[in-house]
This record gives structure tokens, sequence and C-alpha cells, in this order.
């Protein structure tokens, strides 16, 4: 007696199950797995670029913000010495209200310090 199963109308005979690997499938597997890790690493490579952008843009708002802290802290050492900073006065009489806000974005994009020298920023 013969011990093939028919599915499907096909014939199947007992033994090793699914395709036989041949020349060509490893050559085109090969060529498949090459491909993959070119794709891998491009994607590696955009991923490290935008991971060094991020951190860059949050170092330049790190030293923005540090330099912003350092005008609050001079307008405050100014106010204990009894001194009123022009910026705090238009702030309170509401002059130049944008022009204040213009001066200290100002400072923030230019990276300028007036009295910290030693600020890595």
């Amino acid at each position: 007696m013969d011990d093939s199963k028919v599915v499907g109308g096909k014939v199947k005979k007992p033994g090793k199950r699914g395709r036989k690997p041949a020349k060509i499938d490893l050559k085109a597997k090969l060529e498949r797995s090459r491909q993959s890790a070119r794709e891998c690493r491009a994607r590696k490579k955009l991923r490290y670029q935008y991971l060094e952008e991020l951190v860059s843009s949050r170092e330049r708002a790190i030293c923005a913000l540090r330099e912003e802290l350092e005008m609050y802290k001079q307008w405050c050492m100014a106010m204990d010495q009894g001194k009123i900073p022009s910026e705090i006065k238009a702030l309170l009489t509401g002059e130049e209200l944008g022009k204040a806000q213009q001066n200290s974005t100002k400072l923030a994009k230019t990276g300028k310090t007036e009295t910290n020298s030693s600020n890595p920023c």
C-alpha cells in the first residue's frame, strides 16, 4: 500500500516537509540579508543624526535659560542694592513691554552674558 495522501487535489508523500533549498535561493537569501543590513545601518545613522540634533537643540535651550536666569539674578542683585533696572521700570510702568522682551530674547539668542564670562554657553 502507498503511504501518500491526497490533500487539496495534490499528492503529498511522507518525509521531509517544506521546500528544498537551492543554490539560487541561498544566493537570494544572502543578497536579501545584505540589503537588510544596509537598510538597518541607514536607519541607525538617521536615528543617531536625529538624536544628535535633538541634544544640540536642547543644549541651546539650556544655555538660553541659563542666560535668562543670570539676567534675573543680576536684576535681583541690583534691586537688593536699591537700584531698579530699566527693564523692570519698563515692566512696572507698562511702557516698552515688547522692547524689554526683545532685549532678553536677543541676549538669549546671541549667547552673550554681560558679567559671567566663565559661562560655557
